[in-house]
């Protein structure tokens, strides 16, 4: 804070022997008229800091007794160290004149403490990702007290500035060794930080503010959405300390896995058998497709393991226009249980075939591709 070495008493014009009531008096008089927001004198902010400071101290029995005693110097031995940014100044004020002077305060404080996340989980179909889904999860959540309007005090009773931190919500200690002194800052235990006891603790609350509820909460899946991916639903997570700003809650999609997909970004991959008669012929089969079967044309000729793309049959991105393809693996079949009779005739029909009725054999082409593709 302030480096000059005034007088306490001195910076804010009262004798050593002013009660607690002139010591307020005289901070609030002179905090009005140096606040740097309202005078325009060149001085003003570093006196300004001064008089907190004086306060600081004065304001506080056992920190006054310490000054009195040994100055300045006792002060730092035992571990004040002043405040110096202006948010923890306006909590001063707040706390003990009831208002603010730089526009905060304790009461700003309290609202600006958003409370924590909170995460669920939800848990939908393949097919409702084609389409999105409005779906209803629980959700336990602390939610701002009613009773006492999330302030943690029982209707009709006030708050006093914590004696510990004297309203600073931190305290503050040194420690000395051969390096030198080090200060240590931590919240205060007593105020949970918020600079404030409570005259009497809300009776439904226990003085926190907020009660646990479980609630029920609609979550907006949208198309295309990927498993483990989150959907962020601002301010309806848990409450703060004695504050009515709630943190966000985030939906955790798990999709669950389809027996007849395999899904590659916006892109599915099935699998369709036809007998090696519909390879040979040709023929139309329906194939799994969302959300219903999907027509496939099959040529002549078609060999096993061919692989038809129906542009457009798998999911929609989820940002933008666009849709994924329906990739169909080609399964043929052949028999394996053949009476005497078919068996003759399919010798027959080999014969009368030829092997220039067959394609020709692909070594480095088509069928190795496809292989390691599967592989992959």
């Amino acid at each position: 804070m302030a480096t000059t070495e005034r007088d306490y008493y001195e910076l804010l014009g009262i004798s050593r022997g002013a009660s607690d009531a002139e010591i307020k008096r005289a901070f609030r008089t002179l905090a009005r008229e140096l606040h740097p927001d309202v005078s325009s004198a060149p001085d003003a902010e570093r006196r300004f800091k001064e008089v907190v400071e004086a306060y600081e101290v004065l304001s506080d029995p056992g920190r006054r007794a310490t000054y009195d005693r040994y100055g300045r110097a006792g002060l730092r031995r035992g571990g004040f160290e002043p405040v110096f940014d202006f948010g923890s100044l306006s909590d001063v004020f707040a706390a003990f004149f009831g208002e603010d002077l730089l526009g905060g305060g304790a009461a700003a404080r309290q609202q600006a403490r958003r409370g924590g996340d909170a995460q669920v989980v939800v848990e939908i179909d393949l097919e409702d990702v084609a389409t999105g889904i409005t779906t209803t999860v629980p959700l336990d959540v602390a939610l701002p007290c009613e009773h006492c309007a999330a302030t943690g005090a029982e209707p009709g009773t006030g708050t006093s500035a914590c004696p510990t931190c004297g309203g600073a919500g931190v305290v503050r200690s040194v420690s000395s060794n051969v390096f030198g002194q080090f200060v240590q800052q931590r919240t205060c235990a007593e105020c949970a930080g918020v600079g404030e006891v409570l005259e009497r603790r809300c009776h439904e609350c226990g003085g926190e503010g907020r009660i646990v509820s479980q609630e029920r909460l609609d979550v907006d899946v949208p198309p295309g959405i990927h498993d483990g991916q989150q959907i962020r639903v601002r301010g309806v997570g848990h409450a703060g300390f004695r504050s009515t700003e709630r943190g966000n809650v985030f939906v955790v999609v798990r999709v669950r896995p389809d027996p007849r997909f395999v899904r590659d970004g916006d892109d599915l991959h099935t699998v369709a058998r036809l007998t090696m008669t519909e390879a040979a012929l040709g023929t139309t089969l329906q194939a799994p497709g969302i959300p219903d079967e999907v027509g496939v044309e099959v040529p002549p000729g078609t060999q096993p393991g061919t692989v038809v793309v129906v542009r457009g049959g798998g999911l929609p991105a989820l940002r933008g226009s666009k849709r994924g393809n329906l990739h169909v693996a080609l399964d043929v079949a052949v028999p394996t249980r053949l009476t005497d009779e078919q068996r003759q005739s399919l010798a027959n029909l080999d014969s009368d075939l030829g092997p220039d009725a067959y394609a020709a054999r692909d070594v480095d082409g088509g069928f190795f591709r496809r292989l390691k593709n599967a592989l992959r």
